[in-house]
């Protein structure tokens, strides 16, 4: 005989929570951020809209959640997440190899969309912004700097720079050329800005 058991909330709740982040990322990446409505993603997620406000306070943060979620996804099928930054001495190739994966990130639509998304809603809303930077850039820049910092102990890096400033160098280019999108985000520029980045561009 079958065993009745009890419905599981918990496992009801995660399979809507689902729901809305692949609705609130779908909608973004077809219609766009500002075209995206907390309806919206409940029509397409099949709960009601109460359910949304009851577990965040506006349609940024859905898709901050859904965004934070979707990049835990990917770590773990690529097994990423516990993996870190790259060391194998070489710092110029360890660089290249993760300017390069931010590069293939940056230009993946189903990340670029929400990215984007997020960066604009952030400068309108102090508070998002500060999440956004605090739970999605912050991690990524501090393997950064620890890449660097141990490049400092190695001899491989002066002593006297900032590794926080430094990493501006590498990052900061990427993330204009992105915004602009004047120019194509290549490997080949990644390469570029790591070069420039430790060798700097006087004669020596």
């Amino acid at each position: 005989m079958a065993e009745n058991r009890p419905p599981d909330p918990s496992r009801r709740s995660e399979r809507s929570r689902r729901a809305i982040h692949d609705a609130a990322l779908g909608l973004v990446g077809e219609v766009g951020y500002g075209r995206t409505t907390v309806e919206a993603i409940a029509a397409r997620a099949g709960v009601g809209k109460q359910t949304i406000y009851r577990w965040w306070p506006s349609k940024a943060a859905v898709l901050l959640d859904a965004f934070i979620d979707l990049g835990n996804r990917a770590a773990r099928e690529a097994g990423e997440q516990a993996a870190g930054f790259p060391d194998t001495g070489d710092l110029a190739a360890d660089l290249k190899l993760v300017l390069r994966a931010t590069v293939d990130e940056l230009n993946d639509p189903a990340f670029e969309a929400p990215t984007r998304a997020l960066a604009a809603a952030g400068i309108v809303d102090p508070q998002l912004g500060a999440e956004f930077v605090q739970k999605l850039l912050d991690p990524g820049l501090q393997l950064y700097a620890t890449r660097l910092r141990a490049a400092q102990e190695a001899g491989r890096v002066r002593a006297g720079v900032d590794p926080r400033i430094a990493l501006e160098l590498l990052v900061g280019p990427l993330t204009h050329r992105w915004l602009l999108r004047t120019l194509p985000l290549t490997h080949t520029y990644a390469d570029a800005v790591v070069d420039y980045a430790l060798h700097g561009i006087a004669n020596p």
